[in-house]
């Protein structure tokens, strides 16, 4: 399993819409989700900044099976009106994820 990190911010005006519409996302798409690997999918705000931890099997597999996934289609249709960007890791739009910089268990370990 793997774990990457998204970051994407919300437009002016739509925090209220974003937070309302995650209090429960649709049956459907977390059918997707288990079908394509993703385990777990966690979503932090600061300001208009999100800060999205998604566990999964392998994110670029995953990535790709949403493109064509109808309830992924539907989902956005109703969530994009409220997210104004994706950024990578660099801050450049985009849905790569983030660079990790440290982990407390990695230096334990090493």
């Amino acid at each position: 399993m793997m774990r990457v990190a998204l970051h994407s911010e919300i437009r002016d005006g739509a925090i209220e819409g974003y937070v309302a519409n995650h209090a429960r996302i649709p049956d459907d798409l977390v059918d997707t989700f288990a079908r394509i690997g993703i385990r777990d999918w966690a979503i932090w705000r600061s300001g208009h900044r999100l800060f999205h931890l998604v566990e999964c099997d392998d994110w670029d597999a995953a990535a790709a099976a949403l493109r064509d996934d109808p309830a992924d289609r539907a989902w956005q249709a109703v969530i994009g009106p409220y997210v104004e960007l994706f950024r990578d890791a660099d801050g450049e739009p985009g849905t790569a994820p983030l660079s990790l910089v440290w982990t407390l268990a990695a230096q334990r370990d090493a």
